[in-house]
């Protein structure tokens, strides 16, 4: 794929899960108003499974495939991987599905609530969908086409939100509990997959594919593809998978250990709190997940291309930090305004400091696969998930769920710090300078002075009162942080020109760096 196509198709997919990923922050939101923290929390414990299923689906397998599908362009191969992927994941569908739909009451008694049992059970049916999206995406992206997999996520995403929304609404309105509407809301997951096969059939129809033709691989060839999709396929899924897995822990270890703890019944309350942090790390973390997906299809046809790479790590560092600083500027006010309240403060600014370390592991995560290298990563992920899971055990009790938070911190840092380790060993330079460092925090505390000094201002009106301000306070303090970093991160270099054209309104930074040069 050529650089100009990448960078086309990097846009593409950035400018699709940028929206997608908003959405999929911000319907939450909604959610926890119209369900309550306990329903949120009821609807939290489930979801890892079905993020599990997007990973798989969007950001795992379609990777997998695409990339067997770019080392070989001829078409013969092509329909061979597609048709083998499909058996490959067909097989697979059908054992997490099992697993799910049949193991769910003891999945739920694990997890400290048997009533989660319908749950699982709901969104279990979702990974039958498995091998006809993965399928279809990993095709499209192999061949450099990555508009039929923006159009289907934001089409899924926006009926997913749509009928989530709307069912739990009707169930909650008709007197059924929020257990039940819980279910209603994985039932509008499921018809967002749905919508999304439709929309990627479309694409093969308009396409005129013929996958049954009757073309072979050697015996050999097929041994090889399906090694890499039971292999290195599984071991790219997991890898992509980081924000999930530390959900998944929390998932099944945090609710047991509150209520050990002493909290019982108000353990759930307790950790529906908790889980208002996900909304904030997903949504600092959403260019660096967006750039990385498509990095890994360029770096496997680019081998000598290393300049996208030191790009990424800088892209994912001024983001993340950006993002971090800029959260626990209006922290408070954000928290007001999404979520009826300011509980949970301590725990949210933990969890908002990590968005710098999520958004830099997942960057070098997708680095290590573009260069091949497999296994490090599910290690990093591996290492990860085990020291979220000791220090939850260590920190819960003590602190219950700041504990929780602090240990998602910890196993964040951990990960990016042993990534970074790996990544940094392939270079042959820094892949970040101490002058860009320290420009970006410059960037970031001139940032936070003038948000501080902004909510302290607007703190004084007479008008200071209730949801509806700090609604105001938290969206225009968004505006003015990111004008006031935008234009210090220009003003300090951090990016060359070449750089910035390959971002969205490149060509306004650039004006406005060379205005500030003049």
């Amino acid at each position: 794929m050529e650089k100009r196509d990448w960078l086309r198709g990097a846009l593409v997919l950035t400018v699709a899960a940028l929206f997608t990923k908003i959405l999929s922050a911000f319907y939450r939101i909604p959610y926890q108003n119209i369900v309550g923290d306990i329903g949120f929390y009821i609807y939290q414990q489930v979801y890892p499974f079905y993020g599990i299923f997007i990973a798989l689906s969007t950001y795992g397998y379609p990777v997998a495939i695409s990339k067997l599908i770019a080392e070989n362009k001829q078409s013969t191969y092509t329909f061979a991987v597609v048709r083998l992927s499909f058996y490959f994941l067909s097989c697979m569908s059908v054992i997490m599905f099992s697993i799910l739909y049949f193991g769910a009451s003891s999945l739920a008694m694990v997890m400290g609530d048997h009533q989660l049992a319908s749950l699982i059970r709901a969104i279990s049916f979702a990974f039958l969908f498995l091998p006809f999206t993965s399928v279809s995406r990993g095709y499209f992206q192999g061949v450099g086409e990555m508009v039929p997999t923006a159009v289907s996520q934001v089409v899924e995403q926006f009926v997913r939100v749509f009928f989530i929304l709307f069912l739990s609404s009707l169930l909650l309105h008709r007197g059924f509990t929020v257990y039940e509407a819980g279910a209603g809301a994985m039932v509008g997951s499921l018809m967002g997959s749905f919508a999304a096969l439709v929309v990627l059939v479309a694409y093969m129809l308009r396409k005129r594919m013929n996958v049954h033709t009757r073309l072979w691989l050697p015996r050999k060839e097929k041994r090889k593809v399906l090694l890499f999709l039971a292999v290195h396929g599984v071991t790219i899924c997991l890898a992509n998978m980081v924000l999930i897995l530390i959900q998944l822990v929390d998932s099944f270890s945090l609710l047991p250990l509150l209520q050990q703890a002493g909290l019982h019944e108000l353990a759930k309350t307790a950790k529906g709190i908790y889980d208002r942090g996900q909304p904030f790390i997903q949504l600092g973390t959403v260019a660096a997940t967006s750039f990385s997906l498509a990095l890994v299809p360029m770096l496997s046809s680019e081998q000598k291309e290393r300049h996208a790479i030191y790009t990424a790590v800088r892209l994912a560092f001024v983001i993340g930090m950006g993002a971090a600083v800029g959260l626990v500027c209006i922290l408070k006010q954000a928290n007001m305004m999404l979520f009826k309240d300011h509980v949970g403060a301590i725990e949210l600014t933990i969890l908002s400091i990590s968005i710098l370390f999520t958004s830099l592991t997942l960057t070098f995560i997708a680095i290590l696969q573009g260069l091949g290298d497999v296994f490090r990563p599910l290690f990093v992920v591996c290492i990860g998930m085990i020291a979220k899971w000791l220090l939850n055990v260590v920190f819960v009790p003590l602190w219950h769920t700041i504990g929780a938070a602090v240990a998602t911190f910890i196993a964040y840092v951990v990960m990016c710090a042993i990534a970074f380790f790996y990544v940094q060993k392939r270079m042959s330079r820094p892949l970040l300078s101490r002058s860009i460092i320290i420009q970006t925090i410059k960037a970031a505390m001139m940032m936070a002075i003038v948000l501080a000094g902004y909510i302290i201002l607007t703190n004084e009106l007479p008008v200071y009162q209730g949801r509806l301000f700090s609604s105001f306070q938290a969206v225009i303090g968004v505006f003015i942080g990111a004008f006031v970093y935008i234009i210090m991160i220009v003003k300090k270099e951090v990016f060359a020109e070449n750089d910035l054209l390959a971002f969205p309104f490149g060509r306004y930074l650039i004006n406005m760096k060379q205005r500030k040069a003049g």
